[in-house]
């Protein structure tokens, strides 16, 4: 997977894999705008996937001397690449929807974490009731499992995404429409605070 490459932050000069950095290039106008799918042409601009140091590249000209020129770079530069960010795992929830990969629901997700194939990850609205976070980090021990927690984006931005009304637990099963999902959703823990499950006491595989 492209997240096995590593790239050079050009705020920090740390070389990082790709998982932790975002790629930024300059259209035609010669404006940065955030390429979070790796695909657009033009050099590759990459910067450590954290609000505060998007920031700091803007403020301190760090896009134009990687670039070797004139930039114009946006005010909101931070917030258009947490969007983006945001926007590329919705379409992975969708396309897993699509391709039967999604569970949806409380008790549809324990009883798969229960199973015999516990899914790949668990997306829990980032505004969900303690109460059910209980019982499936309950189930989940039972099981001898520890889930990939996706808990950064909200009850309306999943609920909105897939088209159903109070999306609040999820599940994904194992395959490569997972592994993109735990890729891009760890760029987005530099922009929103993770919400993880606690394991303390846990000793299970």
């Amino acid at each position: 997977m492209g997240g096995s490459r590593e790239r050079r932050c050009i705020v920090t000069g740390e070389i990082l894999p790709e998982a932790r950095l975002v790629r930024f290039v300059l259209d035609p106008a010669g404006s940065v705008v955030p390429d979070v799918e790796a695909k657009l042409p033009g050099r590759g601009l990459w910067v450590s996937a954290d609000r505060d140091l998007i920031v700091r590249a803007s403020r301190r000209g760090a896009f134009a001397r990687a670039a070797g020129q004139a930039v114009v770079v946006p005010e909101d530069l931070a917030a258009r690449t947490e969007a983006a960010i945001i926007q590329r795992l919705l379409s992975w929830l969708g396309f897993a929807r699509r391709a039967g990969e999604l569970i949806l629901g409380f008790d549809r997700v324990e009883r798969q974490i229960r199973g015999p194939e516990p899914p790949a990850l668990i997306v829990e609205a980032s505004d969900a009731g303690a109460d059910g976070r209980r019982k499936l980090q309950a189930a989940a021990k039972s099981a001898g499992y520890i889930p990939y927690i996706i808990a950064a984006l909200s009850n309306a931005e999943l609920s909105l995404s897939l088209g159903r009304e109070n999306v609040v637990h999820a599940a994904v099963k194992p395959g490569r429409i997972a592994e993109r999902l735990i890729f891009d959703a760890a760029r987005l823990k530099g922009f929103r605070v993770p919400n993880p499950w606690a394991w303390e006491g846990f000793s299970g595989a």
